[in-house]
C-alpha cells in the first residue's frame, strides 16, 4: 500500500513475482507492503479514475465532514454548447476529483471540461467520456482550481458539480456539493429526499487486554515465528503469526516490535504480485486493521474491511499485535484468497506516517515453502532471504572482495619478485591470470542463479540487474582483451595496459558498490 498519493502499505514489498535479477537483499525486498516511500491507495499523479463513480478514494478511512472547501460557478443557466467557469477553492489541499452530475447524482458525469491550467490540473476518461472528470497532477498544496465546463448537446434541466477534496492521506471530504445550474425556462430544481447513499460504517475495533501467546502452536495454532519457537507474551523481539481455524472461519494474530506497520501477505510464489495481503498501521496511538492487495510490484491497493470481524489490537513496550477474524472462502469476492489452498506467507514491517506506509525495514521473512494455514497444526519459520539468492550473493562477494582483489595485489607489488617461471610464465602472472579466471568463472555462474531462480527477466527489478550485466560484460571484455593482448614491445601495448586497467577498475567499482550495497542496505 500522495501519493497510493502513498498508500498504507509490499513487498519490495512484501515478495516478487517472475524475473529478477538481484542479490539477497533486493529481491526479497520487494515485498508489501508494503511499502516503498509511498502508501497504499492515493496517487499523487492524479490518475483517479477508479474513483470516479463513487468519488470515494481508496484509503480505507472515513470521510470528514463539514467541508472546509466550496465551489463557484460563473453563472447560473446554461444553454446547450456553453462554456461555464468552475471554480475550486479552500485551504490547502493536496488532491481533488471534480465532476458535473445530473440532479440524482447518481449517473455518469455530464459534459467535459476544459482545462485553464495543465500545471495543476488535468482531465480523466470516466465512464468512457473524455475529459468528464478533473483531478490534480501533484500532491502539491493548492488554493485555487479553476477550469471550464461544457455543457453537452444532451445535457438535462439541471446540472450539479461536485469535488472530493484530500487535505493528506487521511483527511478527505467526499462529493463535496456545489452549485446547480439549470437550463433556461425549465422547473426550479427540488432536492430529491436521498441524494447520496449514506457512507458505510466501518467494522468496530477493540482493544486486546492481554498479549499473544504461542502455547498453542503446533496443537490448535498454525504459526510463523522468528526466531523459531519465540514466544511474544515472553519476548518482545518475537515476530509471530498465527492462525486459529473454526467452522466456516480463520482468527488471525500477528504481533511483532514496530514503530509504524505489521504486514503479511498470502502468494502463490515467493515474489511479490497478485497477492493477499494484510496491514495493521499505527496512527495517532491507534492500530488500523486494513485488507489491502498486491498487483505486480507497486503499492498494496487498500480494499474494503467487509470481509474482517472481531477486529482488536494492542500497543506496549514497542511492540504492535492485531488480531481480526476471516471467513475460509469468499466466494465471488475478488483479492481475498481461499484458505483451503497452500500457499507462501510473507511477514514484513516498516515506518509509517499519517496512515501512511513506507518501504519496510528489513527484507521480508518469508516461509520456505507453501503452507495450508487452515490444515494440520504446525510450527514453522521462515528465512529473509532465499538459497539461490544467497549463493549468488556469496560467489559475488568471494569473486569481487577476495580473489579478484587479491589478482590486482599480485599484479601491483609482485611483478618484479615473482620472475621465475611457472608453467611457462612468470609466477606471478600465472598467480594473477589463475585469480582473474575464478573471478570470471564465479561471477558467471553468480550471474546465471537469479536467472534460473525467477525463470527470466524483470523489469522492474531496480537499477541492481542492469548494474550485474554491465559487471558481467566488464569481466567477458576483460578476459578477450587478455587473451588478444599485443606482445610486450608492440606499440599498442601501452593502449592495451591503459584499456585492461580501465575496464578492470570500472568492473570493480561498480561490483564492490553492489555487494556493499547489498550488505549494508
Amino acid at each position: 500500500m500522495d501519493g497510493i498519493m502513498e498508500v498504507p502499505v509490499r513487498r519490495q514489498n512484501m515478495g516478487r513475482k517472475k524475473s529478477e535479477m538481484a542479490v539477497p537483499g533486493f529481491t526479497l525486498g520487494a515485498f508489501i507492503l508494503l511499502l516503498l516511500v509511498s502508501s497504499v491507495a492515493n496517487y499523487p499523479s492524479g490518475k483517479v479514475t477508479k474513483s470516479c463513480h463513487g468519488m470515494i478514494p481508496e484509503h480505507g478511512r472515513t470521510p470528514q465532514s463539514d467541508p472546509p472547501c466550496y465551489i463557484s460557478v460563473s453563472q447560473t443557466t446554461f444553454r446547450p454548447g456553453e462554456q461555464i467557469k468552475v471554480t475550486l477553492s479552500g485551504p490547502p489541499f493536496k488532491g481533488f476529483l471534480l465532476e458535473a452530475r445530473d440532479e440524482n447524482l447518481t449517473g455518469p458525469p455530464i459534459g467535459s471540461f476544459t482545462l485553464i491550467d495543465s500545471q495543476v490540473s488535468q482531465l480523466l476518461t470516466c465512464e468512457d467520456i473524455q475529459g468528464s472528470a478533473v483531478s490534480h497532477t501533484s500532491p502539491s498544496n493548492k488554493r485555487e482550481i479553476k477550469v471550464y465546463w461544457n455543457a453537452p448537446s444532451s445535457a438535462p434541466n439541471h446540472i450539479k458539480f461536485l469535488a472530493t477534496v484530500v487535505e493528506k492521506y487521511n483527511i478527505y471530504w467526499v462529493m463535496i456539493p456545489g452549485p446547480i445550474i439549470s437550463q433556461p425556462n425549465v422547473l426550479p430544481f427540488t432536492t430529491p429526499k436521498a441524494t447520496i447513499a449514506p457512507m458505510p460504517t466501518l467494522p468496530p475495533v477493540s482493544q486486546l487486554t492481554k498479549s499473544f501467546n504461542a502455547s498453542d502452536c503446533g496443537n490448535k495454532k498454525f504459526c510463523i515465528r522468528s526466531p523459531l519457537n519465540c514466544d511474544p507474551e515472553k519476548e518482545l523481539a518475537c515476530v509471530f503469526l498465527s492462525f486459529t481455524r473454526d467452522a466456516k472461519s480463520v482468527m488471525v494474530e500477528m504481533s511483532g516490535p514496530s514503530k509504524g506497520y505489521l504486514s503479511f501477505a498470502f502468494s502463490h510464489d515467493q515474489w511479490m504480485g497478485d497477492d493477499d495481503a494484510y496491514v495493521c498501521i499505527l496512527e495517532d496511538q491507534t492500530v488500523h486493521i486494513q485488507p489491502s492487495h498486491l498487483t505486480g510490484r507497486s503499492h498494496p491497493v487498500v480494499d474494503s474491511r467487509d470481509p474482517l470481524e472481531d477486529m482488536a489490537w494492542r500497543l506496549a513496550d514497542g511492540v504492535m499485535q492485531c488480531s481480526f477474524r476471516r471467513n475460509i472462502t469468499f466466494p465471488g469476492v475478488k483479492n481475498r484468497f481461499d484458505l483451503n489452498a497452500s500457499y507462501y506467507i510473507f511477514l514484513a514491517d516498516g515506518a509509517a506516517d499519517h496512515g501512511r506506509i513506507h518501504k519496510h525495514s528489513q527484507q521480508p521473512l518469508i516461509t520456505y515453502d507453501k503452507y495450508n494455514v487452515t490444515g494440520y497444526p504446525e510450527n514453522i519459520g521462515g528465512s529473509h532471504s532465499l538459497f539461490l539468492l544467497k549463493v549468488h550473493g556469496a560467489l559475488m562477494f568471494v569473486a569481487w572482495m577476495t580473489t579478484v582483489s587479491v589478482g590486482v595485489l599480485i599484479a601491483r607489488f609482485f611483478k618484479p619478485v615473482w620472475l621465475k617461471p611457472l608453467f611457462g610464465d612468470a609466477a606471478w602472472f600465472q598467480v594473477h591470470r589463475m585469480l582473474m579466471l575464478t573471478t570470471s568463472a564465479l561471477t558467471f555462474i553468480a550471474f546465471l542463479l537469479p536467472f534460473i531462480y525467477r525463470g527470466g527477466w524483470n523489469w522492474h527489478a531496480g537499477y541492481h540487474p542492469y548494474l550485474g550485466c554491465i559487471v558481467m560484460i566488464l569481466a567477458v571484455l576483460q578476459l578477450l582483451s587478455a587473451a588478444f593482448r599485443p606482445p610486450l614491445h608492440d606499440p599498442r601495448r601501452q593502449m592495451f595496459k591503459w584499456t585492461h586497467w580501465s575496464m578492470g577498475t570500472a568492473a570493480r567499482i561498480i561490483a564492490d558498490a553492489l555487494v556493499i550495497g547489498v550488505i549494508c542496505c
